[in-house]
């Protein structure tokens, strides 16, 4: 076999394995990445939530508490102002969700569906857990969940929650007597959940790989042909050249060509000992016929 092709193999070897394990790392770095960058934007999502509860629970209830003893307005409960805010965000970003999902919610539109209701099974079973992160798949693609406890730690939230006998009248003139009671102290009765989706950061992702790979070949690419031109030029015919004049040497023909170069590198020192040797054996020779 050739030493160029030795040599292609070689190259060749080597750029598979880079390529592999580039890719793979590159690959993971970037879905990683991706995912990160999802999971921010649901933590800001949740910031949001929790500072419009905040905000309503502090300046927009003590300004209507007098309004309150006629008529209940739901616009006065947190939770409610939080998931009227998110649901106009929905009008334009329809992937986008947050939802106070509830076991047992006094406003139907906030009863946890099944994959809700294990998420804050497991905030019940294991209290200390400040949240839950996964993955689930939607109509519209992959979507990545963020979900933090709801708990009862403020014992005014009894007042409406408690029993039906102790909650405002207006209240049930609005929602009925069936649900939203029996609440406890302490007691986990739901989860906030914000779902962001994970389709454009993740295809934006695979993208940038897909590029990034491209690239990764068309360098290799242009490496593998100069390095070619560079053997083929500074090895191969060089060799080549030696080899032919020193073969037709061995075969008696002293005239072939001279073993002369300018080059200091190792094939120049190898073309200047043949040619010493050359001039040894013509020596030699011319002493045998005298």
């Amino acid at each position: 076999m050739k030493l160029i092709w030795k040599f292609n193999l070689v190259l060749l070897g080597i750029f598979l394995v880079g390529f592999a394990v580039a890719g793979y790392v590159s690959y993971n770095v970037l879905q990683k990445n991706a995912r990160e960058e999802v999971l921010q934007h649901a933590r800001l999502m949740m910031e949001a939530a929790l500072a419009s509860r905040t905000y309503t629970n502090t300046q927009v209830k003590p300004l209507l508490e007098t309004q309150l003893k006629y008529v209940f307005l739901p616009q006065t409960v947190p939770a409610y102002a939080a998931t009227e805010q998110f649901n106009d965000l929905r009008k334009t970003h329809h992937d986008y969700a947050y939802k106070e999902a509830t076991l047992n919610p006094t406003n139907p539109r906030d009863r946890a569906s099944d994959w809700e209701s294990d998420v804050i099974q497991i905030f019940r079973q294991t209290p200390d857990t400040p949240e839950v992160i996964g993955e689930r798949d939607t109509p519209t693609g992959r979507s990545l969940y963020l979900a933090r406890p709801i708990q009862i730690k403020n014992g005014a939230c009894l007042v409406c929650h408690s029993t039906m006998e102790a909650a405002p009248k207006t209240m049930l003139d609005i929602y009925g007597s069936a649900n939203g009671f029996g609440w406890k102290m302490n007691e986990i009765i739901g989860a906030q959940v914000v779902s962001v989706p994970m389709t454009v950061p993740i295809s934006r992702a695979s993208s940038t790989f897909r590029t990034f790979m491209i690239s990764l070949a068309a360098v290799f690419l242009a490496t593998f042909v100069l390095l070619n031109v560079m053997l083929h030029t500074i090895v191969i015919r060089r060799v080549t050249r030696l080899a032919a004049i020193a073969d037709q040497v061995s075969l008696g023909n002293l005239e072939a060509g001279e073993f002369r170069t300018r080059s200091k590198d190792e094939i120049g020192v190898l073309t200047e000992a043949l040619g010493r040797m050359k001039t040894s054996l013509v020596q030699a020779l011319k002493m045998l016929e005298e």
